[in-house]
């Protein structure tokens, strides 16, 4: 239909221009026809007179010019007739699609983005053996002709009538091919629907171009062209991506047999392809050794040994999404995307150089955190619901039509419905259809297994997810980022992406807000079971929190020791006199993006948030309450090293220096106050670099969520454990809590972080005496009291703690 509608505009374009033109032809005809007329019968009773070879020489210049002038009025496209052909412009200034590569902070290739996936090169970084292989197969008279061998095509013709085909396109015509897709970009004249007509004007576009191209850039230039836009089969598009495809190199490294596999990929990538037709290719690479004898560019000697040497490859097809940090990948991409239109620039194709925050090593490690704990918690899930489904309800009943209606939501099934409207039965047939798939393994990555859409869906959700981020507090420099255990079976992202409820790490905002409002952290408060009458809309509500271990203390402790031990019913005490609206108001300035809801929960992280903002805010308050975006790209170059994007790097003061120390030092007390939920970090290989930690654990009400943010003060970092569902979770806190599950991915980052030499920059203490007064008390240290419910236990069984660590010490005064 496409086709036939731009036939039709066509032809309405050229009636309409004949409405113009035709008047003034039809009054030149009557003007200059009869003067040509007596012209014409003059030059023929000339013609006549003279001797017959006056005759023949008068008939191959008159051939030349009606070739020339049919040449000019193709290439002007005369009347809408031939189809645009490449103009000086486009000639001058070639479009070529080219990959943009994403580079790390440490100078590594974390990955491209590409349609073709094409790396340019220069005319130096190419093989002369891979130049003389071109020239000497493909165009032997290449530095002879000015863009058309007219030799070649004489040769071309006449052995086509002797039944023999071949070929006679220079490189250059090739590279018009290659680069300006002349026989379908660009032949959609009025001619061109005509059969037999369209062939002969695509090659009529191919001389001129080649010609003028011919004009403006110099043989070397010629040749590095066409190396960059050359296809060699495989997704590999230009020499560099060929040499790293095919033979692990570089194209300055390639030698003769190597060149010869290449060139000779160019008469067809399928037939002669060395992974699909190993023999063929064989064959065909040899050819284009003999065609080095031909042209005494090695002797036949040498060309007898090397084809005794068999095609050694080293294959591999380079993807878009290869490599590390694929999630982080995935949401720059959309993350630039706002920029691309404004600026009219194209990741896929403008060969741009994407310099990011992430650090190579430190994505690694982190990568390497998630999968080795995440390894862990799923064996422990698998056995802890060995027997049953984990998608159960609160009545631990299985929850209904839960495969059902994940199932809905597929495209299977979508196309299942358009196919079989008014036959249920047949959808359900094929839902339940085993047939070989590939599904998510630890072990090896990935295996296949004969499912049905409904047991893949049964399988893929008994899986535990997971992300992780880092970031560096000073400047927002995001430092490495994992979206989830696996890319290739879960692409959406849940560092920024995914929205979960945060937990007890919500209780930041909390004890921020309250500190705004004059209290400190050696205010004491009573563990006491609370109620918060509210309305919710028009009707009235009772909320009545509990502690994690179902019960309250009953006497007073300091905000520092109920922050660190988690206890909700002070936290939730704070709030009352604070009030969720101010909780919100600091939540948003701290650095948390996502509309809060104005309830009583909002205070223990009912509300939605991401693990970026939720890791940022906590970055707010280490940078002495100022306040930066997140960080993922440093600079963006053109493909002539230009820069055209720089990060605004704007810091803003959102509370004071004082809050934010305070809030700190609370921090710091998970790992040193008695019952600390951070506690389990000291099992951890973290501590002999010289090096201060903080940090706090949330956990959801039902296990459904477990994070853990760490702070230390140059590098911060957290981690989300959680079900795809919601409802798929761990069932006790002893297995499901934030300390258990996302606090070893912490510990495991950090510990090799911290052993790497080139990232010793992260080492560091907190200052122990601060750049301002401080007027309220943060020093105080909580006793263990005798009675063992001076402690939640559970949260003592969290950590591992060493006996050289002190649990209680006597009070000191603040600096």
């Amino acid at each position: 239909m496409k086709r036939l509608g731009t036939l039709s505009e066509l032809i309405k374009n050229w009636r309409e221009t004949l409405k113009i033109y035709l008047p003034i032809i039809w009054e030149f005809m009557k003007t200059w026809f009869g003067k040509f007329i007596s012209w014409r019968k003059a030059r023929y009773a000339r013609y006549r007179g003279l001797v017959w070879y006056r005759k023949i020489a008068n008939t191959i210049l008159t051939l030349i010019v009606l070739f020339l002038i049919y040449l000019f009025l193709v290439d002007i496209n005369f009347l809408w007739l031939f189809g645009k052909s490449p103009g000086l412009r486009s000639i001058s200034n070639p479009n070529q699609s080219s990959a943009s590569i994403i580079y790390t902070s440490d100078g590594q290739v974390l990955g491209k983005y590409f349609r073709e996936n094409r790396i340019p090169v220069t005319y130096d970084e190419i093989s002369p053996i891979l130049i003389r292989t071109l020239v000497s197969t493909e165009d032997v008279r290449f530095y002879q002709h000015f863009g058309i061998d007219f030799q070649g095509v004489f040769a071309a013709i006449k052995d086509m009538t002797r039944g023999r085909s071949r070929g006679a396109s220079t490189i250059t015509q090739q590279l018009v091919k290659n680069m300006y897709k002349t026989r379908n970009q660009y032949s959609t004249g009025l001619f061109g629907y005509i059969p037999g007509l369209k062939l002969i004007i695509s090659k009529t576009k191919e001389w001129t171009t080649a010609v003028k191209i011919e004009m403006f850039y110099s043989k070397k230039d010629i040749l590095t062209m066409y190396f960059n836009t050359v296809d060699f089969g495989s997704n590999a598009f230009g020499i560099h991506t060929a040499a790293k495809t095919y033979f692990n190199t570089t194209p300055s490294k390639l030698n003769y047999e190597q060149s010869a596999t290449l060139v000779g990929l160019l008469k067809a990538t399928t037939s002669y392809s060395p992974i699909a037709h190993p023999v063929r290719s064989m064959e065909r690479r040899n050819v284009v050794l003999e065609n080095l004898v031909k042209q005494k560019v090695i002797s036949q000697q040498v060309c007898d040994s090397l084809k005794q040497i068999p095609i050694r490859l080293n294959f591999s097809v380079e993807q878009s999404y290869d490599g590390r940090a694929l999630h982080f990948r995935a949401y720059l991409e959309k993350y630039l995307q706002e920029w691309e239109q404004e600026n009219g620039y194209d990741i896929y194709s403008d060969g741009l150089k994407i310099y990011v925050t992430i650090d190579s090593h430190m994505q690694k490690y982190a990568e390497e955190a998630v999968n080795r704990q995440m390894k862990s918690v799923q064996k422990k899930f698998n056995d802890h619901w060995r027997g049953q489904n984990p998608w159960q309800d609160e009545n631990h009943k299985d929850i209904v039509n839960f495969v059902e209606d994940i199932a809905k939501k597929t495209k299977a099934y979508a196309s299942l419905s358009a196919r079989y409207k008014e036959h249920p039965d047949s959808i359900k047939y094929f839902l339940n259809k085993p047939h070989k798939t590939k599904v998510f393994d630890y072990d090896s990555g990935e295996k296949e297994m004969s499912l049905s859409i409904m047991d893949s869906i049964r399988y893929m959700n008994r899986f535990m997810h997971s992300s992780f981020v880092a970031m560096e507090p000073e400047t927002g420099n995001v430092k490495a980022w994992v979206g989830d255990i696996d890319f290739k079976f879960w692409q959406y992202d849940k560092v920024a992406q995914s929205k979960r409820q945060p937990g007890s790490t919500f209780k930041l905002f909390d004890y921020t807000a309250a500190f705004m409002h004059g209290m400190s952290p050696c205010d004491k408060m009573t563990d006491r079971p609370v109620t918060w009458d509210y309305k919710e809309g028009k009707n009235n509500k009772s909320w009545n929190p509990r502690n994690a271990n179902g019960y309250s203390l009953g006497y007073a402790v300091s905000l520092k020791n109920a922050f660190a031990q988690s206890i909700n019913t002070i936290a939730v005490q704070v709030a009352q006199i604070i009030g969720i609206p101010e909780i919100i108001k600091y939540a948003h300035l701290l650095g948390i993006k996502t509309p809060l809801e104005n309830q009583p929960s909002t205070c223990l992280g009912s509300s939605d948030v991401s693990l970026l903002e939720l890791v940022n805010s906590f970055g707010t308050v280490i940078n002495e309450g100022v306040y930066h975006d997140p960080i993922m790209i440093t600079r963006i170059e053109d493909k002539d090293g230009k820069v055209i994007y720089e990060p605004k790097t704007e810091q803003k003061r959102v509370i004071p220096y004082e809050v934010a120390w305070l809030m700190t030092e609370m921090l710091k007390g998970g790992m040193t106050e008695p019952g600390g939920t951070s506690r389990a970090l000291w099992s951890w290989d973290i501590f002999r670099y010289n090096t201060d930690f903080g940090g706090k654990t949330g956990t959801s009400s039902n296990h459904s969520d477990a994070w853990f943010v760490g702070v230390s003060p140059k590098l911060i970092g957290g981690a989300w454990v959680g079900g795809e569902q919601r409802c798929v979770h761990f069932r006790t806190g002893e297995l499901g809590q934030g300390s258990r599950t996302a606090l070893p991915i912490f510990g495991m980052f950090m510990e090799k972080v911290l052993k790497d030499e080139s990232l010793k920059r992260y080492r560091g203490k907190f200052p122990t005496k601060p750049k301002e007064p401080i007027s309220r008390n943060y020093s105080c240290t909580t006793y263990l009291r005798p009675d063992s419910t001076a402690v939640d236990s559970s949260a003592l069984n969290e950590a591992d703690t060493p006996e050289d660590v002190p649990l209680s010490d006597e009070p000191t005064t603040k600096e």
